[in-house]
Protein backbone atom coordinates (compact mmCIF):
# COMPACT_ATOMS: atom_id res chain seq x y z
CA UNK A 1 0.00 0.00 0.00
CA UNK A 2 1.07 3.44 -0.17
CA UNK A 3 2.39 4.91 3.09
CA UNK A 4 0.10 8.19 3.58
CA UNK A 5 1.94 10.51 5.78
CA UNK A 6 1.75 14.36 6.20
CA UNK A 7 3.08 16.85 8.94
CA UNK A 8 1.90 19.29 10.87
CA UNK A 9 4.19 22.29 12.12
CA UNK A 10 3.41 25.26 14.83
CA UNK A 11 5.23 28.08 14.11
CA UNK A 12 6.75 30.54 16.37
CA UNK A 13 5.25 33.91 16.21
CA UNK A 14 6.05 37.17 17.22
CA UNK A 15 5.27 41.16 16.98
CA UNK A 16 8.45 43.16 17.56
CA UNK A 17 6.79 45.78 17.67
CA UNK A 18 4.68 45.28 19.73
CA UNK A 19 6.50 42.09 22.17
CA UNK A 20 3.50 41.68 24.50
CA UNK A 21 0.40 41.05 22.49
CA UNK A 22 -0.69 37.79 23.07
CA UNK A 23 0.66 35.19 20.36
CA UNK A 24 -3.12 33.98 20.55
CA UNK A 25 -3.93 37.64 18.91
CA UNK A 26 -1.29 37.41 16.74
CA UNK A 27 -1.89 34.06 15.37
CA UNK A 28 -5.51 34.38 14.87
CA UNK A 29 -5.08 37.84 12.58
CA UNK A 30 -3.11 35.39 10.54
CA UNK A 31 -5.27 33.38 9.75
CA UNK A 32 -8.34 34.94 9.26
CA UNK A 33 -6.29 37.31 7.21
CA UNK A 34 -4.73 34.73 5.13
CA UNK A 35 -8.91 33.31 4.83
CA UNK A 36 -9.95 37.15 3.54
CA UNK A 37 -6.81 37.66 0.99
CA UNK A 38 -6.86 34.10 0.12
CA UNK A 39 -10.08 31.86 -0.29
CA UNK A 40 -13.33 32.78 -0.70
CA UNK A 41 -14.34 31.67 2.63
CA UNK A 42 -13.34 29.86 5.74
CA UNK A 43 -15.36 26.67 6.82
CA UNK A 44 -16.07 25.35 10.22
CA UNK A 45 -13.63 23.06 11.95
CA UNK A 46 -15.74 20.36 12.28
CA UNK A 47 -13.97 17.85 15.50
CA UNK A 48 -16.36 15.27 15.64
CA UNK A 49 -13.45 12.86 14.66
CA UNK A 50 -11.23 14.76 16.80
CA UNK A 51 -10.05 12.36 20.02
CA UNK A 52 -6.91 13.20 21.20
CA UNK A 53 -7.34 11.69 24.51
CA UNK A 54 -7.97 8.10 22.74
CA UNK A 55 -4.95 5.79 23.57
CA UNK A 56 -3.65 3.14 21.49
CA UNK A 57 -3.07 1.08 24.39
CA UNK A 58 -7.33 0.75 24.27
CA UNK A 59 -8.21 3.12 26.84
CA UNK A 60 -9.96 7.10 26.62
CA UNK A 61 -9.15 9.95 29.05
CA UNK A 62 -11.73 12.01 27.54
CA UNK A 63 -12.90 14.34 30.44
CA UNK A 64 -15.44 16.65 28.95
CA UNK A 65 -17.07 16.80 25.22
CA UNK A 66 -15.48 19.14 22.73
CA UNK A 67 -18.30 21.31 20.59
CA UNK A 68 -18.09 19.53 17.38
CA UNK A 69 -18.13 22.51 15.14
CA UNK A 70 -16.47 26.03 15.64
CA UNK A 71 -16.07 29.28 14.63
CA UNK A 72 -13.78 29.83 11.79
CA UNK A 73 -13.86 33.37 13.03
CA UNK A 74 -13.17 33.46 16.78
CA UNK A 75 -10.11 33.91 19.18
CA UNK A 76 -7.76 31.21 19.42
CA UNK A 77 -9.51 28.85 17.28
CA UNK A 78 -9.79 30.27 13.89
CA UNK A 79 -8.95 27.88 10.92
CA UNK A 80 -8.99 27.70 6.99
CA UNK A 81 -8.57 25.08 4.68
CA UNK A 82 -6.52 25.76 2.03
CA UNK A 83 -7.08 25.33 -1.87
CA UNK A 84 -4.31 22.56 -1.61
CA UNK A 85 -6.09 20.77 1.01
CA UNK A 86 -4.02 21.37 4.20
CA UNK A 87 -5.34 23.40 7.60
CA UNK A 88 -4.26 26.19 8.82
CA UNK A 89 -5.79 26.99 11.93
CA UNK A 90 -4.38 28.68 15.60
CA UNK A 91 -2.68 25.66 17.80
CA UNK A 92 -2.82 27.18 21.34
CA UNK A 93 -0.64 30.04 20.86
CA UNK A 94 0.80 29.94 17.56
CA UNK A 95 -0.17 29.56 13.84
CA UNK A 96 -0.24 25.74 12.78
CA UNK A 97 -0.04 24.56 9.35
CA UNK A 98 -1.11 21.14 8.88
CA UNK A 99 -0.07 19.31 5.08
CA UNK A 100 -2.33 18.25 2.94
CA UNK A 101 -2.51 14.02 3.19
CA UNK A 102 0.78 12.41 0.56
CA UNK A 103 1.52 9.25 -1.15
CA UNK A 104 5.42 9.25 -0.20
CA UNK A 105 8.27 11.04 1.28
CA UNK A 106 9.04 13.62 -1.66
CA UNK A 107 5.84 14.84 -2.08
CA UNK A 108 5.63 15.20 1.62
CA UNK A 109 8.65 16.85 1.95
CA UNK A 110 7.53 19.80 -0.39
CA UNK A 111 3.69 20.68 0.69
CA UNK A 112 5.38 20.81 4.69
CA UNK A 113 7.89 23.27 2.74
CA UNK A 114 4.40 24.55 0.98
CA UNK A 115 3.36 25.64 4.95
CA UNK A 116 6.17 28.29 4.67
CA UNK A 117 5.15 29.75 1.51
CA UNK A 118 1.51 30.17 3.55
CA UNK A 119 2.82 31.55 6.57
CA UNK A 120 4.73 34.42 4.28
CA UNK A 121 1.21 34.79 2.75
CA UNK A 122 -0.54 35.19 5.81
CA UNK A 123 1.99 37.65 7.51
CA UNK A 124 1.83 39.63 3.98
CA UNK A 125 -2.40 39.60 4.35
CA UNK A 126 -1.66 40.95 7.99
CA UNK A 127 0.79 43.73 6.46
CA UNK A 128 -1.80 44.58 4.00
CA UNK A 129 -4.96 45.12 6.27
CA UNK A 130 -2.98 47.22 8.61
CA UNK A 131 -1.31 49.41 5.79
CA UNK A 132 -4.81 50.37 5.22
CA UNK A 133 -5.79 50.57 8.62
CA UNK A 134 -8.39 47.65 8.71
CA UNK A 135 -8.31 44.45 10.89
CA UNK A 136 -10.09 41.35 10.26
CA UNK A 137 -11.12 40.86 13.92
CA UNK A 138 -14.25 42.09 15.69
CA UNK A 139 -13.45 44.70 17.97
CA UNK A 140 -9.63 44.69 17.47
CA UNK A 141 -7.52 46.91 16.36
CA UNK A 142 -4.81 46.43 13.02
CA UNK A 143 -2.23 43.97 14.04
CA UNK A 144 1.62 44.94 14.11
CA UNK A 145 3.82 42.97 11.34
CA UNK A 146 4.43 39.49 12.08
CA UNK A 147 7.71 37.70 12.42
CA UNK A 148 7.11 33.99 11.52
CA UNK A 149 9.89 31.27 12.49
CA UNK A 150 10.55 27.35 11.72
CA UNK A 151 11.66 26.46 15.22
CA UNK A 152 10.53 24.24 18.35
CA UNK A 153 11.52 26.20 21.67
CA UNK A 154 11.21 30.30 22.95
CA UNK A 155 13.94 29.70 24.89
CA UNK A 156 11.97 30.24 28.07
CA UNK A 157 11.74 26.63 28.61
CA UNK A 158 8.81 26.40 26.04
CA UNK A 159 9.05 23.68 23.37
CA UNK A 160 6.05 23.36 20.06
CA UNK A 161 6.01 20.81 18.00
CA UNK A 162 6.75 19.74 14.32
CA UNK A 163 4.72 16.68 14.12
CA UNK A 164 5.03 14.17 11.84
CA UNK A 165 1.81 11.99 11.15
CA UNK A 166 2.14 8.09 9.01
CA UNK A 167 -0.81 5.54 8.16
CA UNK A 168 -0.31 2.10 9.03
CA UNK A 169 -1.87 -1.01 9.37
CA UNK A 170 -4.80 -1.49 12.55
CA UNK A 171 -3.35 -5.36 12.01
CA UNK A 172 0.50 -4.09 13.31
CA UNK A 173 0.93 -4.92 16.74
CA UNK A 174 1.53 -1.22 18.56
CA UNK A 175 3.68 -2.79 21.06
CA UNK A 176 6.08 -4.37 18.83
CA UNK A 177 5.84 -1.22 16.44
CA UNK A 178 7.29 1.02 19.06
CA UNK A 179 9.78 -0.74 20.58
CA UNK A 180 10.93 -0.87 16.80
CA UNK A 181 10.62 2.63 16.42
CA UNK A 182 12.57 4.35 19.99
CA UNK A 183 15.83 3.27 19.00
CA UNK A 184 15.51 4.99 15.52
CA UNK A 185 13.87 7.65 16.86
CA UNK A 186 16.42 8.35 19.59
CA UNK A 187 19.46 7.90 16.41
CA UNK A 188 17.95 9.88 13.62
CA UNK A 189 18.29 12.97 15.32
CA UNK A 190 22.25 12.83 13.97
CA UNK A 191 20.48 13.31 10.73
CA UNK A 192 17.30 15.63 11.40
CA UNK A 193 18.14 17.58 13.96
CA UNK A 194 17.82 21.02 13.60
CA UNK A 195 20.29 22.33 16.13
CA UNK A 196 20.04 24.18 18.89
CA UNK A 197 21.43 26.68 21.33
CA UNK A 198 21.01 26.21 24.67
CA UNK A 199 20.99 23.02 27.25
CA UNK A 200 18.29 21.81 29.28
CA UNK A 201 14.54 22.43 28.53
CA UNK A 202 15.10 26.16 29.64
CA UNK A 203 18.59 26.46 27.78
CA UNK A 204 20.25 28.11 30.55
CA UNK A 205 23.27 25.83 30.52
CA UNK A 206 25.40 27.78 27.81
CA UNK A 207 25.97 24.99 24.71
CA UNK A 208 25.46 24.13 21.42
CA UNK A 209 22.87 20.53 20.66
CA UNK A 210 22.37 18.62 17.62
CA UNK A 211 18.20 18.63 18.07
CA UNK A 212 15.70 21.17 19.61
CA UNK A 213 13.48 18.43 20.92
CA UNK A 214 15.58 16.24 22.68
CA UNK A 215 15.57 17.44 26.18
CA UNK A 216 11.89 17.64 25.73
CA UNK A 217 11.31 14.21 25.94
CA UNK A 218 10.68 12.34 29.64
CA UNK A 219 8.93 9.21 28.99
CA UNK A 220 9.86 6.18 26.49
CA UNK A 221 5.77 5.97 25.63
CA UNK A 222 2.91 8.04 26.73
CA UNK A 223 -0.28 10.05 25.26
CA UNK A 224 0.89 13.70 26.69
CA UNK A 225 2.40 16.22 23.74
CA UNK A 226 2.86 19.62 25.57
CA UNK A 227 4.30 17.82 28.51
CA UNK A 228 5.56 14.99 30.22
CA UNK A 229 6.28 13.93 26.25
CA UNK A 230 7.17 10.68 24.96
CA UNK A 231 9.72 9.43 22.64
CA UNK A 232 6.18 7.15 21.16
CA UNK A 233 2.73 9.15 21.62
CA UNK A 234 0.01 6.68 21.31
CA UNK A 235 -2.72 8.69 20.17
CA UNK A 236 -5.34 6.97 19.13
CA UNK A 237 -6.98 9.17 16.40
CA UNK A 238 -6.36 7.20 12.79
CA UNK A 239 -8.68 10.22 10.18
CA UNK A 240 -10.04 7.25 8.44
CA UNK A 241 -11.49 3.97 8.67
CA UNK A 242 -10.64 3.02 12.63
CA UNK A 243 -11.24 -0.95 11.71
CA UNK A 244 -8.43 -0.58 9.15
CA UNK A 245 -5.77 2.10 10.13
CA UNK A 246 -3.81 3.48 12.85
CA UNK A 247 -1.86 6.80 12.32
CA UNK A 248 1.27 7.34 14.07
CA UNK A 249 1.19 10.58 15.62
CA UNK A 250 5.24 11.46 15.94
CA UNK A 251 6.47 14.14 17.98
CA UNK A 252 9.65 13.97 18.76
CA UNK A 253 11.15 15.19 15.43
CA UNK A 254 12.34 18.92 14.74
CA UNK A 255 10.96 21.46 12.51
CA UNK A 256 13.33 21.74 9.91
CA UNK A 257 14.71 24.17 6.97
CA UNK A 258 16.43 21.76 5.09
CA UNK A 259 14.99 20.03 2.32
CA UNK A 260 17.12 17.23 2.87
CA UNK A 261 16.65 17.15 6.66
CA UNK A 262 12.88 16.69 5.92
CA UNK A 263 12.71 14.63 3.19
CA UNK A 264 15.30 11.98 5.49
CA UNK A 265 12.93 12.63 8.49
CA UNK A 266 10.12 11.50 6.44
CA UNK A 267 11.35 9.03 4.19
CA UNK A 268 13.83 6.93 6.71
CA UNK A 269 10.91 6.57 9.16
CA UNK A 270 8.16 5.45 6.49
CA UNK A 271 10.67 2.83 5.46
CA UNK A 272 11.51 1.67 8.89
CA UNK A 273 7.57 1.16 9.31
CA UNK A 274 7.55 -0.60 5.79
CA UNK A 275 9.87 -3.08 7.54
CA UNK A 276 8.43 -3.46 10.70
CA UNK A 277 4.62 -4.28 8.49
CA UNK A 278 7.07 -7.26 6.58
CA UNK A 279 7.97 -8.50 10.15
CA UNK A 280 11.26 -7.52 10.39
CA UNK A 281 12.83 -7.69 13.85
CA UNK A 282 14.58 -4.91 15.53
CA UNK A 283 14.02 -6.18 19.34
CA UNK A 284 17.47 -6.73 19.54
CA UNK A 285 18.56 -2.94 19.56
CA UNK A 286 16.71 -2.18 22.67
CA UNK A 287 18.17 0.48 24.71
CA UNK A 288 18.98 0.65 28.49
CA UNK A 289 17.97 4.37 29.10
CA UNK A 290 16.09 5.95 26.15
CA UNK A 291 15.51 8.64 27.00
CA UNK A 292 19.03 9.53 28.85
CA UNK A 293 20.57 8.27 25.53
CA UNK A 294 18.83 10.64 22.87
CA UNK A 295 20.04 13.90 25.39
CA UNK A 296 23.83 12.32 24.83
CA UNK A 297 23.42 12.11 21.36
CA UNK A 298 22.13 15.94 20.91
CA UNK A 299 25.31 16.71 23.13
CA UNK A 300 27.84 15.18 21.53
CA UNK A 301 28.94 17.30 18.39
CA UNK A 302 31.43 14.48 17.30
CA UNK A 303 28.94 11.58 16.97
CA UNK A 304 31.29 9.08 19.00
CA UNK A 305 28.32 8.34 21.78
CA UNK A 306 27.80 4.79 21.99
CA UNK A 307 24.47 3.79 23.53
CA UNK A 308 24.24 1.29 25.40
CA UNK A 309 21.96 -1.70 24.25
CA UNK A 310 20.18 -3.86 26.66
CA UNK A 311 22.16 -6.98 25.35
CA UNK A 312 25.42 -5.33 26.45
CA UNK A 313 26.20 -3.79 23.03
CA UNK A 314 27.47 -0.45 22.73
CA UNK A 315 27.09 1.94 19.31
CA UNK A 316 27.47 4.82 18.03
CA UNK A 317 24.03 6.02 16.65
CA UNK A 318 25.42 6.07 12.67
CA UNK A 319 25.99 2.62 13.32
CA UNK A 320 22.46 1.68 14.73
CA UNK A 321 21.31 3.64 11.68
CA UNK A 322 23.45 1.52 9.53
CA UNK A 323 21.56 -1.84 11.09
CA UNK A 324 18.02 -0.06 10.09
CA UNK A 325 19.34 0.45 6.79
CA UNK A 326 20.88 -2.75 6.15
CA UNK A 327 17.32 -4.80 7.21
CA UNK A 328 15.31 -2.34 5.43
CA UNK A 329 16.92 -2.87 1.80
CA UNK A 330 17.07 -7.08 2.76
CA UNK A 331 13.05 -7.00 3.68
CA UNK A 332 12.10 -4.73 0.28
CA UNK A 333 12.68 -2.83 -2.70
CA UNK A 334 13.16 0.94 -0.69
CA UNK A 335 12.87 4.67 -1.57
CA UNK A 336 15.59 5.57 -3.93
CA UNK A 337 16.02 9.22 -4.10
CA UNK A 338 15.46 8.59 -0.09
CA UNK A 339 18.46 5.86 0.68
CA UNK A 340 20.62 8.24 -1.64
CA UNK A 341 20.25 10.82 0.29
CA UNK A 342 20.30 8.81 3.40
CA UNK A 343 23.63 6.82 2.31
CA UNK A 344 25.54 10.42 1.40
CA UNK A 345 24.31 12.23 4.87
CA UNK A 346 26.10 9.28 7.05
CA UNK A 347 28.85 8.53 5.09
CA UNK A 348 29.98 12.53 5.41
CA UNK A 349 28.95 12.64 8.83
CA UNK A 350 30.98 9.51 10.03
CA UNK A 351 34.23 11.23 7.81
CA UNK A 352 33.62 14.84 9.08
CA UNK A 353 29.88 16.03 10.52
CA UNK A 354 30.92 19.64 9.60
CA UNK A 355 31.01 18.23 5.74
CA UNK A 356 27.74 17.66 5.83
CA UNK A 357 27.11 21.63 6.73
CA UNK A 358 24.91 22.08 3.00
CA UNK A 359 22.28 19.00 3.82
CA UNK A 360 21.82 18.89 7.27
CA UNK A 361 20.18 22.23 9.58
CA UNK A 362 22.19 21.25 12.61
CA UNK A 363 25.54 20.47 10.85
CA UNK A 364 24.72 24.35 8.95
CA UNK A 365 23.94 26.15 12.04
CA UNK A 366 27.05 24.78 14.27
CA UNK A 367 29.40 25.73 11.38
CA UNK A 368 27.76 29.78 11.33
CA UNK A 369 28.03 29.47 15.24
CA UNK A 370 31.27 27.52 15.61
CA UNK A 371 32.39 30.89 13.30
CA UNK A 372 31.80 32.83 16.33
CA UNK A 373 32.95 30.67 18.96
CA UNK A 374 36.53 30.54 17.12
CA UNK A 375 36.96 33.98 17.00
CA UNK A 376 36.62 34.09 20.94
CA UNK A 377 32.75 34.84 21.12
CA UNK A 378 31.54 32.17 24.67
CA UNK A 379 29.22 29.96 24.64
CA UNK A 380 26.76 32.18 26.35
CA UNK A 381 27.36 35.42 24.05
CA UNK A 382 23.36 36.49 22.65
CA UNK A 383 24.73 36.87 19.45
CA UNK A 384 25.20 32.71 19.26
CA UNK A 385 21.10 32.80 20.09
CA UNK A 386 20.03 35.20 17.28
CA UNK A 387 21.62 33.03 15.21
CA UNK A 388 19.85 30.54 15.93
CA UNK A 389 17.08 32.24 15.82
CA UNK A 390 17.66 33.64 12.66
CA UNK A 391 18.35 30.78 10.38
CA UNK A 392 14.58 29.40 11.29
CA UNK A 393 13.43 32.81 10.05
CA UNK A 394 11.08 31.77 7.23
CA UNK A 395 11.45 35.37 5.50
CA UNK A 396 13.49 34.96 2.71
CA UNK A 397 15.59 38.57 3.09
CA UNK A 398 16.10 38.02 6.51
CA UNK A 399 16.72 34.00 7.26
CA UNK A 400 20.06 33.10 7.28
CA UNK A 401 19.14 29.48 5.96
CA UNK A 402 18.00 31.11 3.13
CA UNK A 403 21.06 33.21 2.94
CA UNK A 404 23.01 30.14 2.95
CA UNK A 405 21.07 28.74 -0.76
CA UNK A 406 21.54 32.41 -2.07
CA UNK A 407 25.55 31.14 -1.26
CA UNK A 408 25.15 27.88 -2.58
CA UNK A 409 26.21 26.53 0.79
CA UNK A 410 22.79 24.96 1.31
CA UNK A 411 21.98 22.35 -1.48
CA UNK A 412 17.57 22.44 -2.39
CA UNK A 413 15.82 19.26 -4.02
CA UNK A 414 12.94 21.10 -5.09
CA UNK A 415 12.33 24.59 -6.30
CA UNK A 416 10.79 27.76 -4.76
CA UNK A 417 8.21 27.69 -8.02
CA UNK A 418 7.39 23.96 -7.30
CA UNK A 419 7.30 24.67 -3.39
CA UNK A 420 4.50 27.80 -4.25
CA UNK A 421 2.73 25.92 -6.79
CA UNK A 422 2.05 22.95 -3.48
CA UNK A 423 0.36 25.56 -1.47
CA UNK A 424 -2.32 26.62 -3.62
CA UNK A 425 -2.68 23.20 -5.60
CA UNK A 426 -3.05 19.50 -3.67
CA UNK A 427 -2.20 16.37 -4.31
CA UNK A 428 -3.28 14.31 -6.87
CA UNK A 429 -3.46 11.20 -5.63
CA UNK A 430 -5.13 11.50 -2.34
CA UNK A 431 -8.10 12.38 -0.55
CA UNK A 432 -6.81 16.28 -0.02
CA UNK A 433 -7.67 16.67 -3.85
CA UNK A 434 -11.27 16.81 -2.81
CA UNK A 435 -10.86 18.82 -0.34
CA UNK A 436 -8.91 21.23 -1.83
CA UNK A 437 -10.47 21.44 -4.94
CA UNK A 438 -14.23 22.01 -3.52
CA UNK A 439 -13.31 24.42 -1.13
CA UNK A 440 -11.42 26.16 -3.69
CA UNK A 441 -14.11 26.16 -5.82
CA UNK A 442 -17.33 26.27 -3.63
CA UNK A 443 -15.41 28.17 -1.03
CA UNK A 444 -19.04 29.64 -0.07
CA UNK A 445 -21.09 26.99 0.44
CA UNK A 446 -18.51 24.52 2.59
CA UNK A 447 -20.21 25.10 5.94
CA UNK A 448 -17.54 22.25 7.63
CA UNK A 449 -14.37 20.27 7.06
CA UNK A 450 -11.95 18.08 8.55
CA UNK A 451 -9.79 15.22 7.60
CA UNK A 452 -12.66 12.85 7.19
CA UNK A 453 -15.94 14.81 5.98
CA UNK A 454 -16.71 17.73 3.26
CA UNK A 455 -20.19 19.70 4.41
CA UNK A 456 -21.72 21.36 1.45
CA UNK A 457 -24.51 23.44 1.48
CA UNK A 458 -26.96 22.55 -1.38
CA UNK A 459 -29.56 24.83 -2.33
CA UNK A 460 -32.69 23.53 -3.52
CA UNK A 461 -34.03 25.97 -6.72
CA UNK A 462 -37.96 25.97 -6.80
CA UNK A 463 -39.12 27.72 -9.93
CA UNK A 464 -36.02 29.42 -10.53
CA UNK A 465 -35.99 30.77 -6.51
CA UNK A 466 -33.11 29.54 -3.87
CA UNK A 467 -36.26 28.37 -1.85
CA UNK A 468 -34.45 25.90 0.59
CA UNK A 469 -30.59 24.77 1.62
CA UNK A 470 -29.68 21.34 2.65
CA UNK A 471 -26.31 20.46 4.33
CA UNK A 472 -24.84 17.55 2.27
CA UNK A 473 -22.21 15.62 4.47
CA UNK A 474 -19.56 13.90 2.00
CA UNK A 475 -17.76 11.41 3.68
CA UNK A 476 -13.96 10.77 2.72
CA UNK A 477 -12.89 8.41 5.44
CA UNK A 478 -10.52 6.83 1.98
CA UNK A 479 -7.22 7.97 2.28
CA UNK A 480 -6.41 7.09 -1.57
CA UNK A 481 -9.77 7.75 -2.33
CA UNK A 482 -11.63 10.79 -3.84
CA UNK A 483 -8.02 11.58 -6.32
CA UNK A 484 -8.25 13.53 -8.99
CA UNK A 485 -8.52 10.30 -11.45
CA UNK A 486 -11.69 9.55 -9.90
CA UNK A 487 -13.42 12.77 -9.60
CA UNK A 488 -11.68 15.78 -10.79
CA UNK A 489 -12.98 16.17 -13.95
CA UNK A 490 -16.65 16.01 -12.02
CA UNK A 491 -15.45 19.23 -9.99
CA UNK A 492 -14.69 20.48 -13.28
CA UNK A 493 -17.29 20.20 -14.68
CA UNK A 494 -20.13 20.70 -11.67
CA UNK A 495 -21.69 24.38 -12.16
CA UNK A 496 -23.29 24.08 -8.31
CA UNK A 497 -22.94 22.09 -5.19
CA UNK A 498 -26.30 20.50 -6.31
CA UNK A 499 -24.61 19.13 -9.36
CA UNK A 500 -21.92 18.01 -7.63
CA UNK A 501 -23.54 15.90 -5.17
CA UNK A 502 -25.58 14.44 -7.79
CA UNK A 503 -22.31 13.19 -9.95
CA UNK A 504 -21.13 12.06 -6.38
CA UNK A 505 -24.13 9.91 -5.86
CA UNK A 506 -24.49 9.15 -9.78
CA UNK A 507 -20.41 7.18 -9.06
CA UNK A 508 -22.41 5.27 -5.55
CA UNK A 509 -20.73 7.24 -2.72
CA UNK A 510 -23.47 7.80 -0.50
CA UNK A 511 -24.15 11.76 0.46
CA UNK A 512 -25.57 12.10 4.00
CA UNK A 513 -28.03 14.99 4.49
CA UNK A 514 -29.68 16.96 7.22
CA UNK A 515 -32.38 19.84 6.46
CA UNK A 516 -30.82 23.29 6.83
CA UNK A 517 -27.70 24.57 6.57
CA UNK A 518 -25.23 26.79 8.74
CA UNK A 519 -24.75 29.80 7.77
CA UNK A 520 -21.59 31.96 7.74
CA UNK A 521 -19.94 35.20 7.27
CA UNK A 522 -18.46 36.13 4.39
Amino acid sequence: MARFLGTETEYGISTPEWPELSPIITSTHAVVAYAAMFTKARSRWDFTEEHPLRDMRGFDLKRYSTAPVVDPNAIGVANVVTPAGARFYVDHAHPEYSSPECSNAWDAMVYDAAGDKVMLDAAAAVAGLTEQGKSVLANNEPCPPLKLYKNNVDGKGASYGSHENYQYSRDTDFEVLAQALIPFFVCRIVVTGAGRVGLDQDGSTPGFQISQRADYMEQEITLETTLNRGIINTRDEPHADADKWGRLHVIVGDANMSQTSNLLKLGMTSMVLDAIERGVDFSDLKLTNPIQEIKNISRDLSLSHQVQLKDGRKLTALEVLAIYRERITAASEADTKVMDAWDEVVALLADDPLSAAHLLDWVAKYRLIKGFIDRGAALDNPKLALIDLQYTDIDPAKSLYHALIRKGQMRTLVSQEDIDAAAITPPADSRAYFRGRVTEKFGQDVIATNWQMVSLREHQITKGVDTTAHLAHVRIDDVEGFTQSAVGELIDSASSVATLIKGLEEQGIGIQRTSKAIRVRH
